[in-house]
């Protein structure tokens, strides 16, 4: 009989819920985190419909070897009534992707995208402060990004999103965190700004959409896309095409597994 060393009876488990989830890098990037740091623990991916959410999610929080979960798309929000606590981050957008089980049994959430964002920025040399930054899309991610990106202390930033009470949101949570940052509400545009930032789902998967109106970008531009699969969305071809330089939905996971495990394995 083979045997494997990665995976026994007393395995933790993780998961990482959202609907699609073949997108999702976690599962392999938290797992060799985990295996990096000698603990013995996986972490899987879970597929729920989002109509069956609000009855899976109780049943599969009562597995005794589940220690936390990543919420995706389309969850962030939804998945803050799992939690009797929430973290700082999570407290002031009010969405969470990451969730775990604590000693006296509660659940706290707490949320990463956002840090994650700034972090990989960081990693290349890029400084948000006194830029101008067109952001679309304020989701669960969205949301997180915005303020991360708005603690960073931007010139201005222009806002977009089909939901315009989350729109409303952003704009007085950025207005309250950075009160010297020009804040716009408005239809995505490039002109005038030094970052363009997509955390919209548009162009995720075989989605060939763009997330605005555009048929060039000015190669002076920064492009980042949240969107981790695939690697070269849309939006971050055109950038590429344009001569721009592009930041990658996979560097924002990265710039956040540290903080995730961090998270999952505090007492």
């Amino acid at each position: 009989m083979h045997q494997v060393d990665f995976i026994n009876g007393k395995t933790r488990v993780f998961g990482i819920v959202g609907d699609p989830i073949e997108q999702v890098r976690s599962p392999e990037m938290v797992t060799w985190e985990f295996h990096q740091r000698q603990h013995n623990a996986v972490m899987i991916p879970i597929h729920i419909a989002q109509n069956d959410f609000d009855d899976a999610l109780p049943d599969i929080m009562r597995m005794r070897n589940l220690d936390g979960l990543i919420f995706t798309i389309p969850f962030k929000v939804k998945a803050m009534g799992l939690a009797q606590t929430l973290g700082p981050q999570a407290s002031i957008v009010g969405a969470i992707n990451a969730i775990k089980h604590q000693s006296n049994g509660d659940w706290c959430g707490e949320i990463f995208d956002g840090l994650g964002c700034v972090e990989a920025f960081k990693r290349r040399g890029i400084a948000l402060k006194d830029k101008r930054i067109q952001l679309i899309g304020l989701g669960g991610a969205g949301s997180a990004i915005c303020v991360a990106v708005a603690q960073e202390r931007p010139s201005l930033m222009r806002l977009f999103d089909l939901n315009e009470r989350s729109t409303a949101q952003m704009l007085k949570l950025v207005k309250q965190i950075s009160p010297q940052t020009v804040v716009e509400v408005g239809p995505p545009c490039c002109d005038g700004v030094d970052v363009l930032m997509n955390a919209s789902p548009v162009g995720m998967l075989s989605d060939a959409r763009l997330p605005l109106s555009v048929a060039t970008l000015n190669k002076d531009l920064v492009v980042f896309d949240a969107i981790v699969m695939p690697e070269n969305t849309p939006l971050l071809t055109l950038a590429q095409h344009c001569g721009c330089e592009v930041v990658r939905g996979r560097e924002m996971m990265l710039g956040q597994i540290s903080k995730l495990v961090d998270y999952f394995l505090a007492p």
